[in-house]
This record gives C-alpha cells, structure tokens and sequence, in this order.
C-alpha cells in the first residue's frame, strides 16, 4: 500500500483560558459570584483584598511602579541572556508585553466593587428545622420498646417531601430486613405508621391523599355537621369529589348547594401537603439578591448593578516586589521561583480583568434589555412588555447570543414594581389581525384575566377562550391556549368549576 501525503485546509476557533474564564464569570448570580472570589483569594496568594479606598492618584502610582518591575526586568533578562528562559504554564502569554500594554490599564491591578448600593452585611438566615426531626423528636418523648424506635425513625426517614410514605407495606418490611437487620412483620409496620400518623403535624405519614384529609378530618375536635359531612365526601366519593361532580354528590348524599358549599369550605381548610408546612428548604428561605436594580427619577430609568459584600480586588504589591527581587537575580532557583511568582501575579491580573469584563458585558446587556423594555419598567403594566428574544440583545450589543444567555440565566433584576429573574423578559412574539406584533406574556395576561373574571359555575373551555381572543384581534389557536394555559398553572374547565 503506497504512503500519500495530502493537504487539508481548515478553520477552527479555540477559546484562550481567559475567554473561558469570562464564560464562566458571567454565568454566575451574585451569590455564587461573591464564594467564587472567596475561592480565588484563597487558592491565589497574590491576589488580595483591597482593604483601603484609593484614589485616582494611587492607581495611576501603581501603574508606574509595575513599569518599573518590567524596565527591572528587561534590565536582569539581558544580564542573563546566555540563562536559558524558564517556562510558565502559558508560553503564548509574556508577562513583559502583559504590562506594557496600556489598554485597560486602570483596572489590571485592581478592581473597585464597591457604588451606591454597596452594603456589608451578612445576609441573616432563619434557623430552620425539618419536620422528619419534629417527627424524631416526638418520636422520641413516646413508650416504644427498641425495635417499635428503630421501625419508626426508617418509616420517618421514609417519609417524602409532602410528607406521604409512599412505599407499600412489604416492601418496607423487606428494607427492614436488609439495611436495619430487623425481621417484623406487614401489622407490626402499619401499627407503627399508624403512631406516626397520631404526631403533629396532622396528616402526616399517609399513604393517599384521601387517608391524608381523613387524618386530619378526625382529629378535629370540633366534629360539626359539615365535618361529619366532609368525613363521609373523602371516604365514600372521593373520586367525585376529585372530578368536580358536584351534582352527584348534592344527590348521593341529598343535601343543597348551599351545604354542599360550607362542606367543601371545611375541605378547602386542609392541607394536602404536610411535610410542606414543617420546614422550608433553605433555597426557599434565603433572600433573594438581585443582579441589577432599575430605578424611575421623574421619568429617566437609572441602571446599577449590585456590588454589596463583594471585596475590592487588587494584586498583592508584596508579590509584586518579590518578582522584582528574583528577576533580579542570577541562580537557576531564582529563575523557578521568579516564573511560580509570575504566573500567580497573570492569574489574578486575568481574574480582575475577568471581573471587569463580566461587569462591563452585563451592564451592556441588560441595558438593551432595559431599553427594549423601557415602558414596562416605567409603568409597571405587564401588557406594555414587547416580544424579545436572545437575539434581539445579542443583535443589539453585537454579542454572542449564548452570552446573553448566560446574562440572563438565573439573574434578577430589582424595580419599582418587584423583582423578578431576567427571563420574565423574554417571550415570543404573536400577531393580530392589525399585523401587530405583541408579546406572548400580554395574550397569557389577557388570558389570566378572561379566566379570572369568567362565571365559576360555568367555566370557559379551550375552544371558548380561543374564540374570545380571536374576537378580541389574537390569532390563537386552541392547542395554544391549552399550552399557555399549562404555563400559567390554570387547570382545565371542569376543575375549574365552583358552586
């Protein structure tokens, strides 16, 4: 077989360390942007905090300095020219053209996060406790033999979210058996499960949602007439009550609408879920930090980001006069130590830089976005939204459509009326009959508001709303109504029937 050389021609496009670096930065909110500077100063010696507020006049003393370094280095390299150059993890970057470049030269040792809203503090987060170690607790307090303990803290540790078991008996015996060495039988579980429904909260440790509300049914102590009413709806038709069939209930059970109505108000008291009312997660629980804050002074929308807690940055002027001192020098270990030194200074100058970019690319960003925008945000009214998408920004700001995404995912914006992620600014268009184009976020607001004002006893369907749109000037089909109606978390017609 005969050797053939060939030649191909190709493109590629490779991302340096530093452009990934950004990617990175940008994508994250504040919270996780505020551990990610904490990780850095501490992986990073040379890096560090800038405890002191300087001024215009330090910066640019700074500056000098640092071309002082250089000139002492050019000065020890020629000294040295026949020392052959020690390599450093990038050998594309040079640390001499590094600092003669002049571009950016106010923010390469030092970045400043602090502006009108900065605020050290600590966010305050309310203790929170479980309610599988509310149920351990009490638990605890009962007369149970060592075995009955061991049986109910697994069935606890059994218990979902919402606060159900939703295993079946044998398969729990057969857990028993295998993780905990205990061999117990289908009655000696359910007795046990039995104990746990009996704590707080009500509910608790069922199995159903119909065994749920008869737990909580029972232990009411006021047992009314509509309790006793309510108790024999959950038993006996739940699956009527479930479906809405209010017609055959009033029959099955011959009483009125109006007793039908105070039964099902005692229904409503209950609580479906109640592992939920125990204890929050910790997302939950902490405040929410916005990215950006949008403000309205008589009619002009002003944009900030938000620096609070955030520490100035600037690279070590310790760090900075040992790379002098060892340039400086002629002996081989000099040279290693010059080049470890030097790649720690390149890393933190390339952080600090990546933190003003990533300041400078979202401002830029949103600031289309508040533009684009800007009647909403100086109203207030959902219905002034435009449609928007990715690349309309990226069009506007001449950036790449994936980092805008990147500025918008999982971001938020401070305004006067709230504060919501950046993606509740994004939708898709629809036209009228006018040949409009209006966003997607008005006709689902439109939406809300036909179902909200609609007669409970006869709910509008599907086909009904989308006739009423259509009338109004919205070219809607019905799948699209089923869909927007999905987003919204509106159920269909028939659930949405009351008496």
């Amino acid at each position: 077989m005969a050797l053939r050389q060939t030649q191909n021609l190709g493109l590629q496009q490779k991302l340096s360390p530093q452009q990934i670096q950004l990617m990175k930065l940008i994508q994250l909110p504040i919270m996780a942007l505020e551990q990610r500077i904490k990780e850095e100063l501490e992986i990073n010696p040379a890096l560090e905090e800038d405890e002191s507020t300087d001024t215009e006049e330090d910066v640019m003393n700074e500056d000098s300095s640092v071309e002082e370094i250089d000139n002492d280095a050019d000065s020890a390299d020629k000294e040295e020219s026949e020392t052959e150059e020690v390599d450093i993890q990038n050998d594309d970057i040079s640390y001499e053209d590094y600092v003669d470049e002049d571009e950016f030269s106010d923010f390469k040792y030092q970045i400043n996060n602090s502006g009108k809203d900065n605020d050290f503090k600590e966010i305050p987060i309310k203790g929170l406790t479980d309610f599988h170690d509310l149920l351990e607790e009490q638990l605890g307090v009962l007369e149970l033999g060592e075995t009955q303990y061991i049986i109910g803290l697994y069935l606890i540790g059994c218990i979902d979210d919402d606060g159900y078991i939703r295993r079946d008996t044998n398969s729990l015996v057969d857990d028993l058996a295998f993780t905990q060495n205990i061999n117990t039988t289908a009655s000696e579980v359910e007795e046990m499960i039995k104990i746990l429904q009996s704590l707080d909260p009500p509910g608790i440790a069922a199995r159903s949602l119909q065994e749920c509300l008869l737990i909580q049914l029972n232990r009411i102590p006021n047992q009314t007439r509509e309790i006793h009413f309510a108790t024999d709806i959950i038993r006996d038709h739940m699956e009527e009550f479930s479906r809405k069939h209010y017609d055959k209930i009033t029959h099955l059970l011959n009483i009125n609408e109006e007793e039908l109505k105070e039964i099902l108000a005692e229904i409503t008291k209950l609580n479906p879920k109640p592992g939920s009312t125990s204890g929050q997660s910790l997302q939950n629980a902490q405040e929410v930090i916005p990215d950006f804050v949008i403000t309205n002074t008589d009619g002009e929308l002003e944009l900030n980001m938000t620096s609070r807690n955030m520490p100035d940055l600037k690279v070590s002027q310790e760090y900075l006069e040992m790379l002098t001192r060892y340039n400086q020098q002629k002996d081989k270990n000099a040279q290693v130590a010059s080049g470890f030194i030097r790649n720690k200074i390149e890393n933190a100058q390339w952080f600090i830089e990546a933190l003003y970019e990533r300041k400078k690319t979202m401002l830029i960003a949103m600031n289309a976005i508040m533009k684009q925008q800007s009647e909403y945000f100086l109203t207030g009214d959902e219905t002034k939204l435009k449609p928007m998408i990715l690349k309309d920004v990226a069009d506007k700001v001449g950036i790449d459509i994936s980092t805008v995404s990147r500025v918008a995912n999982s971001k938020y914006v401070s305004t006067p009326y709230g504060t919501f992620p950046l993606k509740f600014f994004f939708s898709e268009s629809l036209s009228t009959d006018s040949g409009e184009e209006v966003s997607t976020r008005e006709v689902k607001r439109i939406l809300s508001d036909f179902v909200n004002a609609e007669n409970k006893r006869k709910p509008l369907t599907d086909g009904a709303l989308c006739k009423i749109l259509k009338d109004n000037g919205y070219n809607i089909a019905r799948r699209t109504i089923a869909k927007y109606r999905e987003h919204l978390d509106i159920p269909v017609a028939r659930m949405r029937k009351e008496i």
